[in-house]
This record gives C-alpha cells, structure tokens and sequence, in this order.
C-alpha cells in the first residue's frame, strides 16, 4: 500500500479523551485502545448491552454488503470512517471476489492512520489507499480518492456506524447535506452503503449510550426509521430495503445473532440510478 500525501505526518494521538473508532476497537475485542477508551466502552456496555453485539453485527453487515456489490460487478470502494482494522477488512472482502477491485480507506484517527500503513495490503491485481481526512471535508476525501478510484465509474460508498456521530443542521454538521455532497459525486450504477444506531428499537438504552457519549465530548446521535431512510432519498434501495441490521441478507451466523437479542441499528444499501 502507499498513502496519499494526506498520509505523510501523523497527527499525535490524544489519549485524553475516548475516540469511536478506539471504543469500537475495544468492543471488537481489539487491542489498540487506551484506558480513557476502555472505560468509555465499559460504560456504555453497562448502560446498553446490546453495545458489543452491534459493533459485530455492524461488521457483518459491511463484509455481507461488500460481497454482495463486488459479486454483483462493483469494482471501486471508498470507505469513510474506516476504523482500527480489524480482519477481514473491506478490501479484503471486496478483492477475494475481484482481486482487481480498487479500495479507498478514510479516517481521521492517527492510530487508524498508524495501522493503516502497515497493516492495509490489497492484493497485486487491485490497490489499497489510505486517506487521513474528516469525513465533514468532503472535497479533501474525494479530490484524494480520486488519485486512485476513477468517479466517472460506479463506487461503492461505504460509512458503516458513522452517521450516528454526526449531527444535523441545527447542531452545525447537516449530515443529511452531506452525504448528498458524497451521493452527487458519484456515477450512476454507484452505491451507499450504511448502518446507524437507533433509538426505536431500545429506547431507554440508546438513551443512556448517547449521553455518556456526550458527557465524554463525543456527541452521538441516534436517528429514527424515518430518520435513516432520509439519506437513500434519491436513490434505488436494494432488497430488502431498510432494516434491522442483522437482517440485511443474514448469513447462517447472524440468523444465530439475531436470536441472542435486539440490535438497534438499522442498515441499508441503496444504487444510485
């Protein structure tokens, strides 16, 4: 792999405060977590317990989402709040179909970054980029991807258990406003792939989650069924629509998960025509 030059310094990690994608990490039972984030995660755990299998059901849901797109002919990814790697990857998925697919990664934590460069190999046919950007610069994100994704032809968007961290207009992030500048720049036959936390589902849990998100100064957002759809606006959901995230074309082992209790995410994957 070979980062862009968005890549080349690292910003220091701060370990003052908790980062999603290191809570994420310690609800994967992964390992590059500090213990500001470690706490975090066991306070959310004890307030929903749904928490850690969400974040599995959240991972299953993108490898089922990759393959199905890469099955279906889709050669490019770009995947936006990427995440401390975890295995397999969505590159890893996306080239054990079609080792030619081309993959674009983006995230903002310096320990992704960190990880990134040593950890993202694609395979010889295809190529696997990093770019350090925000997500809320979207201008950086696709004029960078774009040295190595071709826009004229279909992409995959991906932003797997992003959303619910940014806010909408009235909070100064107009997430809805942003994916579509995201969804604009794409070529017809792309694709939207997303997954975000719900209160519908667990109301009071979701609740206490999202307040000690806040508390700990990352505010969360979770967003309704009619809240959700709002970013497919304009474009042609795939079977079966928007649903609890477990039941996005379920494998044996998530129809197991499924059974182990609610899991307040709902997910989607739409085409744009």
């Amino acid at each position: 792999m070979t980062g862009s030059d968005a890549t080349s310094a690292a910003a220091p990690v701060d370990t003052s405060r908790p980062h999603p994608a290191r809570v994420y990490d310690w609800w994967l039972g992964g390992k590059d977590n500090y213990p500001v984030d470690e706490e975090l995660a066991r306070k959310i755990l004890a307030a929903d317990d749904t928490a850690v299998r969400g974040a599995r059901a959240n991972r299953r849901f993108m490898h089922r989402a990759v393959r199905t797109l890469a099955e279906a002919g889709v050669r490019q990814f770009l995947d936006i709040g990427t995440g401390i790697p975890t295995e397999p990857n969505l590159h890893q998925v996306a080239q054990a179909v079609a080792p030619e697919a081309r993959v674009v990664y983006a995230d903002n934590d310096p320990i992704v970054l960190r990880h990134a460069e040593a950890l993202l190999h694609g395979s010889a046919e295809g190529s696997t980029e990093y770019v350090h950007a925000d997500v809320r610069d979207p201008e950086t994100i696709l004029r960078l991807a774009a040295e190595s994704l071709d826009f004229a032809r279909p992409v995959t968007l991906s932003l797997v258990a992003l959303t619910h961290y940014l806010g909408d207009a009235a909070d100064g992030d107009d997430v809805h406003g942003l994916l579509k500048r995201y969804v604009d720049a794409l070529a017809p036959g792309s694709c939207l792939v997303l997954s975000q936390v719900t209160p519908d589902l667990n109301p009071e849990a979701v609740g206490k989650a999202a307040g000690l998100f806040a508390r700990s100064g990352t505010p969360f957002y979770p967003r309704s069924l009619g809240e959700f759809s709002r970013f497919f606006d304009g474009l042609e959901l795939l079977g079966p629509g928007v649903i609890p995230v477990t039941g996005w074309r379920p494998d044996p082992e998530d129809v197991a998960v499924q059974a182990e209790g609610i899991v307040p995410v709902y997910a989607g994957v739409a085409r744009k025509v």
